[in-house]
């Protein structure tokens, strides 16, 4: 018996990495870069709440509802997917003032609107997968919510 088979494999495997013996697959460390391209540097991550369904509502084939706050702001977002490609409806509550945008983004993308008098906003035609919702206001961190997993 050896030292090493005290040692549990994460470990042997951490400390092989750390000695440049086993080295981060390159398509580990695109990916973390790429992730890293992601963040918002001050953004004020929204907290996600539950949504109680109506009384009598059916949940079959309703599209997908998630409701996040923070720093004021709530931001209520509807993900359905609709011939393969994914559309993004909201509303922002309380009514933003002027020169506010919404930002929907998806790894590769982001496409920015100004809500409606009453907040809305729509973006539609994003491909399936990863999306979160940035609410941009003059004078204010960005407030975004998490990335969610839309798929079929």
């Amino acid at each position: 018996m050896t030292d090493d088979d005290h040692l549990p494999a994460y470990l042997l495997a951490a400390l092989r990495m750390a000695a440049g013996a086993d080295p981060v697959p390159a398509r580990v460390s695109q990916a973390a870069r790429d992730a890293f391209a992601l963040r918002l540097p001050g953004a004020v991550v929204a907290a996600p709440y539950e949504i109680e369904p109506a009384v009598g509502a059916r949940s079959e084939g309703r599209p997908a509802i998630h409701r996040f706050a923070a720093d004021g702001v709530t931001l209520d977002v509807e993900v359905t997917l609709t011939d393969g490609r994914l559309d993004v409806a909201g509303q922002v509550s309380p009514a933003p003032g002027a020169d506010t945008l919404i930002e929907v983004r998806t790894p590769d993308t982001g496409r920015s609107r100004a809500p409606s008098d009453t907040g809305h906003f729509a973006v539609t035609g994003l491909p399936p997968g990863w999306v979160s919702v940035v609410c941009r206001r003059p004078g204010r961190a960005p407030v975004a919510t998490r990335w969610l997993h839309v798929r079929d």
